[in-house]
């Protein structure tokens, strides 16, 4: 599972991080607390092979869809599953969803959930492994009318670093496996499902942080303060 996620760093940063070729969004504008149905950068390639940055809403919404209120359940795609239920994205619209760290909750003795905070050791941005997808409402004319363009984050079991406090984490791709993810012409699906696989928990850090993120309203960088030192 990820619910909520962390995007900072500016399009011009990412772009140079993940070696984009255009820019195609005005900046979204930092967000510490990003939560399902919100506007997302992420990369995806065209079919004359150029990167490119663009924002899209956070939620899966398929073509076939009548309402695209269906994306606010499709945020993740399980990597067991993907090839099956998101077929047709998994073989052709692949994408980065890069972020700057991520959030995921611990059950506590008391039934509360402790908030923590996953993010590269390294400090450099996450890339998560995406579908994308672009939707019409019914009856427009497309010619006139811009799609929605939504994306998923695909999600596998977590590493030894998170399984103590959640058992799912999302892909995070190396730098090595970007191009491969990206190719449009690689619809070697089964090669593909190899790089699903959890991040080498070495280069993730982790602390817990302020139950503030719990609320979507909250969104400043003291979310991302370390609490409770160890």
């Amino acid at each position: 599972m990820c619910g909520r996620f962390v995007a900072a760093a500016p399009p011009s940063v990412l772009a140079d991080y993940l070696r984009v070729d255009e820019i195609r969004t005005e900046a979204l504008g930092p967000s510490w607390n990003v939560a399902p149905t919100d506007p997302v950068y992420a990369v995806a390639e065209t079919r004359d092979d150029r990167r490119l940055l663009g924002s899209y809403r956070w939620g899966l919404v398929p073509s076939w869809a009548k309402d695209a209120g269906v994306g606010a359940r499709m945020i993740n795609a399980r990597a067991e599953s993907v090839g099956k239920k998101f077929a047709a994205a998994f073989e052709r619209r692949r994408c980065l969803v890069p972020a700057d760290g991520f959030y995921e909750w611990e059950k506590t003795a008391d039934g509360k959930k402790q908030p923590w905070f996953i993010h590269r050791a390294d400090g450099a941005p996450l890339a998560f492994a995406g579908l994308w997808e672009v939707w019409w409402p019914e009856g427009v004319d497309r010619d006139e009318t811009e799609p929605l363009r939504t994306c998923t984050i695909v999600t596998t079991e977590a590493n030894d670093l998170l399984r103590p406090i959640h058992d799912r984490m999302p892909v995070v791709l190396s730098p090595s496996d970007w191009d491969g993810w990206l190719d449009r012409d690689n619809t070697d699906v089964s090669t593909l499902a190899k790089l699903l696989v959890p991040a080498d928990p070495r280069s993730l850090e982790m602390f817990e942080v302020s139950p503030r993120v719990n609320s979507v309203k909250n969104n400043d960088g003291e979310l991302v303060a370390p609490i409770n030192p160890r």
